[in-house]
């Protein structure tokens, strides 16, 4: 490039032509770019400000995001910290809480059992004290005789049972339920009845004719069955008490039994006394409940009876009827037993 000429050294004057056409003079294009090199000098000059404003403005603004994004880098930091220990604090509360709910199971756990344990030793007791009331009831019965302090005790301890309502003692008020019906059901012997009757038949022995005395029943019983005649005169009255007499001498019979024709009349003492005391230890052995022993001597009684005692004689049929009706009550002198509600009772105690 060729350098251009200043304006001090070009001649204003001097018009300058070049070759093709014409050229304003050097002065005016100098003006011209002088006023356009100020204008844009002016408008660079406006533009830095403006952006130098700009720029002021970003810079205080990014100051200010700064400020603000410390700050909330800071709060985020303390909001962190304050996270981290609350996680901490509940991390530690949550440990405390599970400690405390596995004690609370553990606690749970074991009063359950206390309640079961309890409540298996109150079932417990319950079957205990009923098997003993059954018990002694049972014993009650027998020496009384009779089924209501058997059904007392059981009806009470049905009760019992009631308000207790546990489902494993089902079977046993079952059991109880049926052994109630049974025994109300059975027939039982009267035993102060029949100890009456026993006492009866002791009192009448001393009244019965014995076997060797036949005769003079028979003498006793013919002159009762003669119809009424006149009074006879002394010597046909004399006459007929002789004619008795002579009777009375000779007689012919059948003997089956010769002990009891040939007994002396001493020895018939004793035996109405044996008789009486055979009598009383049947008594005695249904006092005592010794039923097959009280059998035994009802039969040895009813034997002495016949093989002693007129039987044609009224008081001795008497006897031997009421005898019989003694011997058959005593074939069902047996009381019910409570076997079931006993098992049922063994069962339930031993947990099955």
């Amino acid at each position: 490039m060729n350098p251009q000429p200043s304006p001090e050294t070009t001649p204003a004057t001097v018009p300058v032509v070049e070759s093709g056409g014409w050229r304003p003079p050097a002065a005016a294009v100098t003006r011209t770019q002088f006023f356009a090199v100020v204008l844009l000098a002016g408008v660079s000059l406006v533009a830095s400000f403006m952006l130098w404003q700009k720029l002021s403005t970003i810079q205080e603004q990014l100051a200010r995001q700064s400020a603000d994004s410390g700050a909330q880098a800071i709060e985020a930091r303390t909001l962190a910290r304050q996270a981290q220990e609350q996680a901490r604090d509940t991390a530690a509360r949550q440990a405390i809480a599970e400690t405390r709910l596995s004690e609370v199971a553990l606690q749970r756990s074991q009063l359950e059992e206390l309640m079961q344990s309890l409540s298996r030793s109150r079932d417990e007791n319950l079957v205990v004290d009923i098997e003993s009331a059954l018990r002694l009831a049972q014993q009650q019965a027998q020496i009384a005789g009779s089924v209501e302090p058997l059904l007392a005790a059981l009806r009470t301890a049905d009760q019992r049972l009631a308000r207790a309502a546990q489902p494993r003692l089902a079977r046993l008020r079952a059991a109880i339920v049926r052994d109630i019906d049974r025994i109300r059901a059975a027939s039982v012997t009267d035993v102060p009845g029949l100890m009456g009757k026993l006492d009866e038949l002791t009192r009448q022995i001393d009244e019965l004719p014995l076997a060797n005395a036949v005769a003079a029943s028979n003498a006793a019983a013919s002159l009762q069955k003669l119809p009424p005649a006149p009074e006879p005169t002394w010597w046909r009255r004399s006459l007929g008490l002789l004619r008795e007499e002579a009777r009375g001498l000779v007689r012919v019979s059948r003997i089956d039994q010769p002990e009891a024709v040939l007994l002396a009349p001493e020895q018939a003492f004793f035996l109405r006394e044996n008789l009486k005391l055979k009598l009383l230890n049947a008594r005695l052995g249904l006092l005592a409940r010794q039923n097959e022993s009280a059998r035994a001597d009802a039969a040895a009684a009813a034997a002495a009876l016949n093989k002693y005692f007129d039987p044609t004689a009224r008081k001795t049929q008497v006897a031997a009827g009421l005898l019989q009706q003694v011997q058959a009550q005593m074939k069902a002198v047996e009381l019910p037993r409570v076997d079931e509600t006993l098992a049922a009772l063994a069962t339930s105690a031993a947990g099955r």
